[in-house]
Protein backbone atom coordinates (compact mmCIF):
# COMPACT_ATOMS: atom_id res chain seq x y z
CA UNK A 1 0.00 0.00 0.00
CA UNK A 2 1.39 3.58 -0.53
CA UNK A 3 -0.88 5.56 2.32
CA UNK A 4 -2.86 4.55 5.09
CA UNK A 5 -5.21 6.87 6.72
CA UNK A 6 -6.00 5.19 10.06
CA UNK A 7 -8.83 7.74 11.42
CA UNK A 8 -11.82 9.77 10.16
CA UNK A 9 -10.23 12.09 7.54
CA UNK A 10 -11.83 12.68 4.41
CA UNK A 11 -12.23 15.53 1.39
CA UNK A 12 -11.40 16.76 -2.10
CA UNK A 13 -7.21 16.19 -1.32
CA UNK A 14 -7.97 12.37 0.10
CA UNK A 15 -9.82 11.79 -3.22
CA UNK A 16 -6.77 13.34 -4.86
CA UNK A 17 -4.89 10.98 -3.49
CA UNK A 18 -6.95 8.17 -4.24
CA UNK A 19 -6.79 9.18 -7.82
CA UNK A 20 -2.80 8.61 -7.43
CA UNK A 21 -1.88 6.11 -5.24
CA UNK A 22 -3.28 2.76 -3.46
CA UNK A 23 -5.40 3.90 -0.51
CA UNK A 24 -6.77 2.13 2.60
CA UNK A 25 -9.22 4.44 4.63
CA UNK A 26 -10.36 2.82 7.97
CA UNK A 27 -11.98 5.22 10.16
CA UNK A 28 -11.35 3.08 13.40
CA UNK A 29 -8.07 1.22 12.91
CA UNK A 30 -6.47 3.47 15.09
CA UNK A 31 -8.57 1.62 17.86
CA UNK A 32 -7.08 -2.09 16.94
CA UNK A 33 -3.54 -2.09 18.11
CA UNK A 34 -2.77 -5.17 16.16
CA UNK A 35 -4.39 -4.34 12.99
CA UNK A 36 -2.64 -0.91 12.72
CA UNK A 37 0.72 -2.26 13.43
CA UNK A 38 0.06 -5.05 10.82
CA UNK A 39 -1.04 -2.09 8.17
CA UNK A 40 2.32 -0.10 9.20
CA UNK A 41 4.48 -2.50 8.56
CA UNK A 42 2.85 -2.74 4.75
CA UNK A 43 3.07 0.97 3.95
CA UNK A 44 4.65 4.05 2.83
CA UNK A 45 2.90 6.58 4.20
CA UNK A 46 0.16 6.68 6.89
CA UNK A 47 -2.42 9.90 7.69
CA UNK A 48 -3.05 10.28 11.22
CA UNK A 49 -5.38 12.77 13.50
CA UNK A 50 -4.81 12.64 17.27
CA UNK A 51 -6.50 9.46 18.02
CA UNK A 52 -3.66 7.46 16.56
CA UNK A 53 -0.86 6.47 19.11
CA UNK A 54 2.34 6.46 17.04
CA UNK A 55 4.91 5.31 19.31
CA UNK A 56 8.34 3.25 19.19
CA UNK A 57 6.98 0.09 19.43
CA UNK A 58 4.80 1.01 16.28
CA UNK A 59 7.33 1.94 14.50
CA UNK A 60 10.10 -0.53 14.67
CA UNK A 61 8.62 -2.96 12.01
CA UNK A 62 7.59 0.12 9.65
CA UNK A 63 10.37 -0.76 7.51
CA UNK A 64 8.54 0.68 4.42
CA UNK A 65 7.11 3.55 5.91
CA UNK A 66 8.78 7.38 4.38
CA UNK A 67 6.04 9.87 5.98
CA UNK A 68 4.02 10.40 9.03
CA UNK A 69 0.77 13.28 7.95
CA UNK A 70 -0.44 14.43 11.18
CA UNK A 71 -3.67 16.26 9.95
CA UNK A 72 -4.19 19.07 12.58
CA UNK A 73 -1.11 21.16 14.28
CA UNK A 74 -0.38 19.06 17.31
CA UNK A 75 1.57 16.24 17.08
CA UNK A 76 2.06 14.59 20.70
CA UNK A 77 0.47 11.60 20.07
CA UNK A 78 3.55 10.47 17.00
CA UNK A 79 7.12 9.86 18.84
CA UNK A 80 8.61 12.39 16.36
CA UNK A 81 12.25 11.02 17.83
CA UNK A 82 11.91 7.40 17.48
CA UNK A 83 10.49 8.89 13.57
CA UNK A 84 13.55 10.24 13.50
CA UNK A 85 15.68 7.68 14.39
CA UNK A 86 14.05 5.54 11.64
CA UNK A 87 14.38 8.03 8.95
CA UNK A 88 10.77 9.43 8.75
CA UNK A 89 9.44 12.44 7.65
CA UNK A 90 6.49 13.32 10.49
CA UNK A 91 4.40 16.52 8.71
CA UNK A 92 1.88 18.54 9.94
CA UNK A 93 -0.68 21.43 9.59
CA UNK A 94 1.11 24.48 11.44
CA UNK A 95 -1.80 27.44 11.05
CA UNK A 96 -4.16 25.47 9.30
CA UNK A 97 -6.66 25.44 11.74
CA UNK A 98 -5.66 28.25 14.14
CA UNK A 99 -8.19 30.61 13.31
CA UNK A 100 -11.04 28.14 13.93
CA UNK A 101 -9.63 26.94 17.58
CA UNK A 102 -9.58 30.95 18.25
CA UNK A 103 -12.99 31.54 17.54
CA UNK A 104 -14.39 28.59 19.54
CA UNK A 105 -12.03 29.71 22.39
CA UNK A 106 -13.97 32.77 21.97
CA UNK A 107 -17.32 31.24 21.85
CA UNK A 108 -16.76 29.32 24.98
CA UNK A 109 -15.47 32.41 26.59
CA UNK A 110 -19.21 33.95 25.33
CA UNK A 111 -21.04 31.00 26.44
CA UNK A 112 -19.64 30.93 29.82
CA UNK A 113 -19.98 34.98 30.42
CA UNK A 114 -23.82 35.34 29.19
CA UNK A 115 -24.92 31.41 30.19
CA UNK A 116 -25.95 30.96 26.83
CA UNK A 117 -26.44 26.93 27.17
CA UNK A 118 -28.15 27.04 30.20
CA UNK A 119 -30.27 29.90 29.03
CA UNK A 120 -31.35 28.28 26.10
CA UNK A 121 -32.33 24.75 27.51
CA UNK A 122 -34.29 26.50 30.47
CA UNK A 123 -36.35 28.16 27.53
CA UNK A 124 -36.38 25.05 25.31
CA UNK A 125 -38.38 23.82 27.92
CA UNK A 126 -40.65 26.51 28.38
CA UNK A 127 -39.02 28.71 30.95
CA UNK A 128 -38.69 32.26 30.90
CA UNK A 129 -36.49 32.92 34.08
CA UNK A 130 -34.38 35.91 32.78
CA UNK A 131 -33.06 37.26 36.04
CA UNK A 132 -31.52 33.29 36.55
CA UNK A 133 -29.65 33.93 33.46
CA UNK A 134 -27.90 37.89 34.08
CA UNK A 135 -24.39 37.47 32.63
CA UNK A 136 -21.25 40.12 32.40
CA UNK A 137 -20.34 41.84 29.77
CA UNK A 138 -16.73 41.33 28.16
CA UNK A 139 -15.34 44.84 27.91
CA UNK A 140 -13.20 46.42 30.42
CA UNK A 141 -11.93 42.63 31.95
CA UNK A 142 -8.80 41.24 31.27
CA UNK A 143 -8.09 37.94 29.63
CA UNK A 144 -5.09 35.95 30.39
CA UNK A 145 -3.66 33.98 27.75
CA UNK A 146 -1.38 31.12 28.60
CA UNK A 147 0.96 30.65 25.10
CA UNK A 148 0.76 33.39 22.82
CA UNK A 149 1.30 31.31 19.82
CA UNK A 150 -0.89 31.23 16.87
CA UNK A 151 -3.95 30.31 18.49
CA UNK A 152 -3.16 32.80 21.31
CA UNK A 153 -2.35 35.36 19.70
CA UNK A 154 -5.43 35.31 17.17
CA UNK A 155 -7.60 35.20 20.13
CA UNK A 156 -5.59 38.81 21.57
CA UNK A 157 -6.77 40.20 18.42
CA UNK A 158 -10.41 39.59 18.68
CA UNK A 159 -10.60 40.38 22.76
CA UNK A 160 -8.99 43.82 22.07
CA UNK A 161 -11.55 44.02 19.64
CA UNK A 162 -14.35 43.49 22.72
CA UNK A 163 -12.56 46.08 24.37
CA UNK A 164 -10.55 43.69 26.91
CA UNK A 165 -7.11 43.84 28.30
CA UNK A 166 -4.92 41.02 27.60
CA UNK A 167 -2.11 39.58 29.75
CA UNK A 168 0.33 36.55 27.97
CA UNK A 169 2.21 34.16 30.01
CA UNK A 170 5.08 32.76 27.27
CA UNK A 171 8.47 31.99 28.36
CA UNK A 172 9.60 32.30 24.86
CA UNK A 173 8.50 35.10 23.77
CA UNK A 174 10.04 38.43 24.19
CA UNK A 175 8.26 41.73 24.63
CA UNK A 176 9.64 43.18 21.03
CA UNK A 177 7.95 39.89 19.42
CA UNK A 178 5.39 40.67 16.45
CA UNK A 179 2.99 37.86 18.46
CA UNK A 180 3.38 40.22 21.05
CA UNK A 181 3.61 44.19 19.99
CA UNK A 182 0.67 43.52 17.10
CA UNK A 183 -1.69 41.65 19.17
CA UNK A 184 -1.35 44.53 21.89
CA UNK A 185 -0.89 41.42 24.74
CA UNK A 186 1.30 42.48 27.93
CA UNK A 187 3.96 39.85 28.46
CA UNK A 188 3.32 38.91 32.19
CA UNK A 189 5.08 36.63 35.08
CA UNK A 190 2.72 33.41 35.28
CA UNK A 191 1.68 34.50 38.63
CA UNK A 192 0.93 38.01 37.23
CA UNK A 193 -1.87 36.59 34.29
CA UNK A 194 -3.32 33.77 36.92
CA UNK A 195 -3.86 36.57 39.83
CA UNK A 196 -5.14 39.24 37.39
CA UNK A 197 -7.29 37.72 34.96
CA UNK A 198 -10.88 37.46 34.41
CA UNK A 199 -10.31 35.05 32.21
CA UNK A 200 -7.54 32.37 31.39
CA UNK A 201 -7.63 30.52 27.95
CA UNK A 202 -5.03 27.45 27.85
CA UNK A 203 -2.89 27.63 24.38
CA UNK A 204 0.15 25.62 25.76
CA UNK A 205 1.73 22.83 23.85
CA UNK A 206 1.75 19.75 25.59
CA UNK A 207 5.26 18.44 26.85
CA UNK A 208 6.95 17.30 29.79
CA UNK A 209 6.61 20.64 32.17
CA UNK A 210 3.50 21.56 30.84
CA UNK A 211 1.40 18.46 31.51
CA UNK A 212 -0.95 18.95 34.78
CA UNK A 213 0.13 22.59 34.53
CA UNK A 214 -2.95 24.10 35.88
CA UNK A 215 -3.68 22.15 39.25
CA UNK A 216 -4.93 22.86 42.50
CA UNK A 217 -2.32 25.86 43.64
CA UNK A 218 -2.38 27.58 40.23
CA UNK A 219 -6.37 27.36 40.24
CA UNK A 220 -6.32 29.06 44.01
CA UNK A 221 -4.02 31.61 42.55
CA UNK A 222 -6.81 32.97 40.02
CA UNK A 223 -8.61 35.74 40.38
CA UNK A 224 -11.93 35.27 42.44
CA UNK A 225 -14.80 35.01 40.02
CA UNK A 226 -12.29 33.97 36.74
CA UNK A 227 -13.14 31.21 34.51
CA UNK A 228 -11.03 29.11 32.32
CA UNK A 229 -11.19 28.11 28.73
CA UNK A 230 -8.96 25.01 27.48
CA UNK A 231 -9.15 24.47 23.72
CA UNK A 232 -5.26 23.61 23.73
CA UNK A 233 -4.34 20.33 25.14
CA UNK A 234 -6.56 18.63 27.76
CA UNK A 235 -3.60 17.05 30.05
CA UNK A 236 -2.67 20.58 30.42
CA UNK A 237 -5.27 20.60 33.41
CA UNK A 238 -5.60 17.87 36.40
CA UNK A 239 -9.11 17.32 35.89
CA UNK A 240 -9.66 16.51 39.45
CA UNK A 241 -7.84 19.67 40.83
CA UNK A 242 -10.69 21.35 38.40
CA UNK A 243 -13.71 20.02 39.65
CA UNK A 244 -12.39 20.60 43.07
CA UNK A 245 -11.94 24.15 42.47
CA UNK A 246 -15.40 24.31 41.08
CA UNK A 247 -16.90 22.45 43.25
CA UNK A 248 -14.83 25.09 46.52
CA UNK A 249 -16.33 27.97 44.29
CA UNK A 250 -12.28 28.74 43.61
CA UNK A 251 -13.09 29.85 40.42
CA UNK A 252 -16.50 30.16 38.27
CA UNK A 253 -16.57 28.18 35.36
CA UNK A 254 -14.63 26.28 32.80
CA UNK A 255 -15.54 25.83 28.66
CA UNK A 256 -13.12 22.80 27.64
CA UNK A 257 -12.70 21.39 24.12
CA UNK A 258 -10.20 18.75 25.30
CA UNK A 259 -9.84 16.59 27.93
CA UNK A 260 -7.32 14.76 29.96
CA UNK A 261 -8.45 11.32 28.55
CA UNK A 262 -10.34 11.72 25.64
CA UNK A 263 -13.28 10.13 25.01
CA UNK A 264 -13.24 10.98 28.44
CA UNK A 265 -14.83 8.59 31.08
CA UNK A 266 -17.84 9.52 33.24
CA UNK A 267 -17.16 13.31 35.06
CA UNK A 268 -18.55 15.45 37.56
CA UNK A 269 -18.03 18.20 35.04
CA UNK A 270 -20.85 16.41 32.81
CA UNK A 271 -23.40 17.74 35.52
CA UNK A 272 -22.17 21.14 36.64
CA UNK A 273 -23.73 24.35 35.39
CA UNK A 274 -21.19 26.45 35.18
CA UNK A 275 -19.37 24.11 33.08
CA UNK A 276 -19.47 23.92 28.68
CA UNK A 277 -17.79 20.56 27.12
CA UNK A 278 -17.67 20.39 23.65
CA UNK A 279 -15.85 17.27 22.09
CA UNK A 280 -12.31 18.26 20.86
CA UNK A 281 -14.12 20.66 18.37
CA UNK A 282 -12.18 23.55 18.08
CA UNK A 283 -10.45 22.45 14.86
CA UNK A 284 -13.46 21.39 13.23
CA UNK A 285 -14.69 23.41 10.66
CA UNK A 286 -15.16 22.98 7.43
CA UNK A 287 -12.78 24.99 6.25
CA UNK A 288 -10.20 24.45 8.57
CA UNK A 289 -10.55 20.85 7.77
CA UNK A 290 -10.01 21.71 4.05
CA UNK A 291 -6.73 23.65 4.75
CA UNK A 292 -5.78 20.73 7.07
CA UNK A 293 -5.84 18.21 4.93
CA UNK A 294 -5.04 19.89 1.47
CA UNK A 295 -1.58 20.82 3.40
CA UNK A 296 -0.89 17.07 5.00
CA UNK A 297 -2.13 15.87 1.85
CA UNK A 298 0.24 17.45 -0.58
CA UNK A 299 3.15 16.85 1.68
CA UNK A 300 2.32 13.29 1.94
CA UNK A 301 2.54 13.24 -2.16
CA UNK A 302 5.28 15.30 -2.17
CA UNK A 303 7.29 12.47 -0.17
CA UNK A 304 6.09 9.63 -1.83
CA UNK A 305 7.54 11.43 -5.21
CA UNK A 306 10.75 11.81 -3.57
CA UNK A 307 10.14 15.86 -3.15
CA UNK A 308 10.99 17.53 0.25
CA UNK A 309 7.51 18.09 2.69
CA UNK A 310 6.88 21.77 3.07
CA UNK A 311 5.64 21.76 6.85
CA UNK A 312 7.72 19.35 8.39
CA UNK A 313 8.41 18.21 11.95
CA UNK A 314 12.02 16.99 11.74
CA UNK A 315 13.32 17.13 8.15
CA UNK A 316 11.71 17.58 5.16
CA UNK A 317 12.73 14.11 3.03
CA UNK A 318 13.08 10.79 4.64
CA UNK A 319 16.79 9.43 5.71
CA UNK A 320 18.46 7.13 3.37
CA UNK A 321 17.45 3.22 3.83
CA UNK A 322 20.62 2.25 4.77
CA UNK A 323 20.73 5.27 8.24
CA UNK A 324 16.51 5.09 8.26
CA UNK A 325 16.62 1.51 9.18
CA UNK A 326 19.74 1.68 11.36
CA UNK A 327 22.46 -0.26 9.59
Amino acid sequence: MDIVITENISGGAIEGLEHRYEVVKEETLWKDRESLSKRVRETRAIIVRNQTKVDGKLLESAHSLLVIGRAGVGYDNIDVDAASKHGIVVCYAPNENSISTAEHAFALILSLYRKIPAGHFSTAKGGWDRYKFVGNELFGKTLGVLGLGKVGARLAFRAKAFGMRVFAYDRFLSPYEYLVTESGAELKSLDEVLSSSDIISCHLPLTKETRGFLDYSRFRQMRKGAIIVNTGRGELIVEKDLIRALKEGVIAGAGLDVREMEPPAESELNGMENVILTPHIAGLTVEAQEKVIDSVAGDVSRVLQGLPAVNYVNFPLPMIEGVRNGK
